[in-house]
């Protein structure tokens, strides 16, 4: 069995990972692809406590969420993700480490460490598609689809600080995709990259 493929999607609150994310899985699917769908924080103990931590309002330290978000992560990847590639499956996983990095680098910690340690530890994805919004935009999306705002991470200021350092990551399985634009042009946008990167095959 060949191995896998993963995907990440990244990107501010409100960039339209969900959406595009369903869209990818969808088209793969009708192309004859398995593929396996999932996001970050998960349904585990570790993701329970860290939407516990963004639904109360209060955040805790910057160092305790990096260790709720790794735990989570060390997890996902042993349960769902490794045994996904390890079965020849693409795996599109709606953030990954890289959100850790600009998120709880907004929050004080060093992104390029963090970044380095999850490379180290974790599966690198294949690729991972940034989708770029700026944070009004992105919060204004949240507004417009009915959810709550969790005041944690989404906040217009703090988000700007996360998108900055969004724009400081470098890696050569990052691609950045303008995400501003109708739902449509953004998935045509996305299936050119993953056809550029991956392979005419895949779609």
């Amino acid at each position: 069995m060949n191995a896998g493929r993963l995907l990440a999607f990244e990107g501010l609150d409100g960039a339209g990972k969900s959406t595009q994310v369903e869209r990818l899985a969808a088209a793969l699917r009708l192309a004859g692809y398995e593929v396996v769908t999932t996001g970050e924080p998960t349904d585990g103990r570790w993701g329970r406590r860290i939407r516990e931590m963004t639904g109360s309002g209060e955040a805790v330290p910057a160092e305790q969420q990096l260790a709720w978000f790794t735990d989570d992560r060390r997890d996902h990847v042993r349960e769902v993700i490794a045994p996904a590639l390890a079965a020849g499956r693409i795996v599109i996983t709606d953030r990954y480490y890289l959100s850790t990095a600009a998120y709880q680098g907004a929050g004080g910690l060093d992104a390029e460490d963090i970044l380095a340690r999850s490379e180290a530890e974790f599966p690198l994805p294949d690729l991972a598609l940034l989708l770029e919004v700026d944070a009004a935009g992105g919060l204004a999306r949240v507004r417009e689809r009915g959810a709550r705002i969790e005041t944690v991470f989404e906040r217009e200021e703090f988000l700007s600080v996360v998108a900055e350092q969004y724009r400081r990551l470098d890696r050569p399985y990052l691609v950045r995709i303008e995400a501003a634009g109708t739902p449509d042009a953004v998935a045509r946008a996305i299936a050119d990259c993953v056809r550029e990167r991956l392979g005419t095959d895949l779609l």
